[in-house]
């Protein structure tokens, strides 16, 4: 009874604000609608070209087998540093150089073809969804810092950050060696039906991101018009991409750019839950890897910061 009582008020209060958030939205339309166009020109000009070529690419290397040739090549690594069968090694490359969702996307392909136990793929959710290389290195380096080695040390800072969290959220048992050697389900599919489901999906996938892009860009866009460190640190925990337009190329700046990268923001974390629906994977695994991240990138750019700036 206590819990139908509180889950009724939870409701409640969520409606309420819903319907608060629906009266701004209807006050101050013409606002609304020009953050909403800015944020699908962001889209179609940014997110769209990084994410999409690597969304598909990912999936079509997943559905033909990818982790299982990695497997012993990558097993003696991926075993003894963070306690996971050699197959995880996919995911993690894949999330390393494709940006988010590739790599919780990934992590849950595997889950479900069988590759991975849920303890193991929920611990390679911590640290496998990481930030697009292009982002870190053209958007934040190039295009806020005005250097690409100051975006190069981003990405390698996010790197290692995301290593060090795999590191801390390791298992305490190693998985058995038989496991490497599972037949990949997916290996009797084609080359063309792999192809065509894995762009069908890459496309309902980039209209996920795209909608959760658009979606907290504009609820962030009042807070990030009004600028300043606490607007920059709001919207970075909020949206990456809005984040952009309020980093200054300081040490606060390196700082709040490299922790806001190894969080990714609410809205990569609807993303995750999205991609993750239906697996039984618990978010709350990335979540945990995210927070651990974001310190950590954040300690490893304030030790590096009067190097990489000087």
């Amino acid at each position: 009874m206590m819990k139908k009582r509180m889950e009724n008020r939870w409701r409640r209060d969520a409606c309420l604000v819903l319907c608060g958030l629906l009266l701004w939205l209807l006050r101050d339309a013409q606002n609304v609608r020009a953050s909403a166009a800015r944020a699908l020109a962001l889209c179609a000009g940014t997110v769209i070209p990084a994410l999409f070529p690597f969304l598909a690419v990912s999936s079509l290397l997943i559905a033909l087998g990818f982790g299982e040739w990695l497997a012993p090549h990558l097993s003696g690594l991926m075993t003894p540093l963070f306690r996971l069968p050699g197959q995880a090694s996919g995911p993690l490359l894949l999330g390393l150089v494709g940006g988010y969702p590739i790599g919780a996307r990934s992590a849950a392909e595997l889950y479900r073809q069988g590759l991975l136990t849920k303890d193991e793929a929920e611990r390679l959710l911590t640290f496998c969804n990481n930030s697009n290389p292009v982002f870190l290195i053209s958007v934040l380096g190039s295009g806020v810092f005005g250097s690409v080695r100051t975006g190069v040390w981003l990405w390698l800072i996010h790197l290692l950050s995301a290593l060090l969290t795999g590191l801390l959220f390791r298992g305490g048992k190693p998985p058995a060696r038989q496991r490497a050697a599972r037949a990949v389900p997916c290996r009797a599919v084609s080359f063309p039906a792999a192809l065509v489901s894995s762009v069908t999906s890459a496309a309902s996938g980039m209209l996920s991101v795209c909608a959760f892009v658009t979606l907290f860009y504009v609820l962030i866009s009042p807070l990030a018009d009004r600028g300043g460190p606490l607007a920059a640190i709001l919207t970075g925990a909020v949206e990456l991409f809005s984040l952009t337009s309020l980093i200054t190329p300081d040490i606060f700046g390196f700082v709040l750019a490299a922790a806001c990268a190894g969080w990714g923001g609410l809205s990569v974390l609807c993303q995750t839950a999205a991609v993750l629906d239906g697996t039984g994977l618990r978010l709350a695994s990335c979540v945990w890897g995210k927070i651990l991240q974001a310190l950590l990138s954040a300690a490893l750019a304030l030790a590096l910061s009067g190097y990489v700036l000087s």
